[in-house]
């Protein structure tokens, strides 16, 4: 091969990651040190959450408010309120609420691991049935002490 008569193009060195690129990359730039785009879905974004998180905090605010006012504006003389059912419902309400959540989370991790690296099928989904008992047995546990404490 002579040396003037290269075939390949020439690139210019513009950073250390230029010059391990294909040549069917050269009209993109690199985004940066990251390799996730802010797009992804999984790039944090907090822009805004500050205010979603004081509206929560104002709501919880008042149902506690609303919760133990309920004694202080009942009647002399008249029978105590039974808020057993109110606390099994937001109870049971709260865990199996909270553990759909966990389940959807390790399911989408488990799928995502196997999208990456299809080879270890057997362990993923050992351990994504193993933890999916697991969580599932938080929801009946809550269950079965609310079923305790009901008599």
């Amino acid at each position: 091969m002579l040396l003037g008569n290269d075939p390949r193009p020439k690139r210019g060195n513009n950073s250390d990651g230029e010059r391990f690129r294909s040549v069917h990359t050269d009209d993109r730039k690199r985004e940066g040190a990251s390799t996730v785009s802010l797009n992804h879905p999984l790039a944090v974004n907090f822009k805004g959450s500050w205010r979603t998180m004081r509206k929560l905090q104002n709501v919880f605010i008042a149902l506690a408010a609303l919760c133990f006012a309920i004694p202080a504006f009942a009647q002399s003389g008249s029978a105590v309120i039974d808020m057993a059912p109110i606390g099994i419902g937001l109870g049971m309400g709260l865990a199996a609420g909270l553990c759909g959540l966990g389940q959807g989370k390790a399911v989408a991790s488990a799928t995502e691991a196997l999208a990456r690296n299809p080879g270890t099928r057997a362990g993923i989904q050992l351990l994504l049935v193993l933890g999916l008992a697991f969580i599932e047995s938080l929801t009946l546990f809550t269950l079965a002490v609310i079923f305790a404490k009901i008599k």
